[in-house]
Formats: C-alpha cells, sequence, structure tokens
C-alpha cells in the first residue's frame, strides 16, 4: 500500500513540476518581450579643471517607453584610456525618466589630477586622447525590478592645456 501511495505522490508531484516549469517558461518569454528605454551617450566634452582633477560631463539620452516616470536608482561609470581605467564612480538617485519622452542625464567625470598629468606627458602634440566610457544605467521598471541598460561609447576628448590649469 505504501507503494501505490508513494507512486501517487511521485506522479502528482511531476504533474506540479511540469505546471510550474511551463509557468516559469510563460513569465521568462513574457519578461524577455518587456520593452526597456533605451539609452545613448550624445557627447563626452571637456568641463574644467579644479583642484581635485579634471572634469568631464557625458550627455546620456534615455527614451523611455512606459506613460509613467521610471526612479533611476544609480548611475555608474568607467572612464579608460588605452585600456587603462582613468575614472570610475557611481551617482546614487539621480532622478527619474519622464514618462513616454526623452531624459538628457548629465553623467559628471572626475579624472583625478594625477592621472592627467601623467596622461599629459604621454600624449602627442595635439592634446587628445582615446577613450572609452561605459556607463550602467540601473532602474527600477514596477513588477520587473531593478535592471542595468548598459551604454558604452568611444572616441577622443581633449585634455587641459596649461592655460586651463591657471
Amino acid at each position: 500500500m505504501a507503494s501505490s501511495e508513494q507512486k501517487l505522490v511521485e506522479e502528482n508531484g511531476s504533474v506540479i513540476s511540469g505546471l510550474l516549469d511551463k509557468a516559469k517558461g510563460f513569465f521568462a518569454e513574457k519578461l524577455a518581450n518587456v520593452p526597456t528605454p533605451e539609452a545613448t551617450v550624445d557627447d563626452v566634452d571637456f568641463k574644467g579643471v579644479s583642484r581635485q582633477g579634471v572634469d568631464y560631463h557625458a550627455k546620456v539620452s534615455v527614451k523611455n517607453p512606459y506613460s509613467q516616470s521610471i526612479p533611476i536608482c544609480q548611475i555608474s561609470y568607467v572612464l579608460k584610456s588605452d585600456k587603462r581605467m582613468i575614472a570610475s564612480g557611481t551617482i546614487p538617485d539621480p532622478g527619474s525618466l519622464v514618462g513616454k519622452g526623452t531624459t538628457v542625464l548629465d553623467v559628471p567625470v572626475k579624472v583625478a589630477y594625477g592621472i592627467a598629468v601623467s596622461l599629459m606627458k604621454d600624449i602627442s602634440l595635439d592634446w587628445d586622447i582615446d577613450y572609452q566610457l561605459d556607463i550602467g544605467l540601473t532602474i527600477d521598471i514596477p513588477v520587473v525590478g531593478d535592471i542595468t541598460i548598459p551604454i558604452s561609447t568611444q572616441g577622443e576628448i581633449k585634455l587641459p592645456s596649461l592655460r586651463d590649469f591657471f
């Protein structure tokens, strides 16, 4: 008798397990088709020099497909030159994305003074450095939860000249 009850429990468990697998597949498929905001880096510019370092600002445009505003949890960034990290940081709670529109975010990037001087010694006469800027935009989509939108851009940026320091 115990073996027939055990067999029934195993069969029921198998049916329930199959239903759970189908439910997981259904939700995974639905979540894969959930629209997410799209982001691009429009520009990276030299802004100024301070005692702490050299300031750059990246303009990031984010298009929100939802009618509701979406909170931005954080923005993280890594600035590299010649595959060497020259700056990184996190901006906690920078605001929200407007509903059904495009939000332009200003991402300040500070390169430490010592690193900037080191880069100046390594460059040619044009005072440009090749860079790669990687940004992670973490947003909180209701029901889905936190997702991070990776954004990356490459280009050339000007290093400050001596007159920018004085």
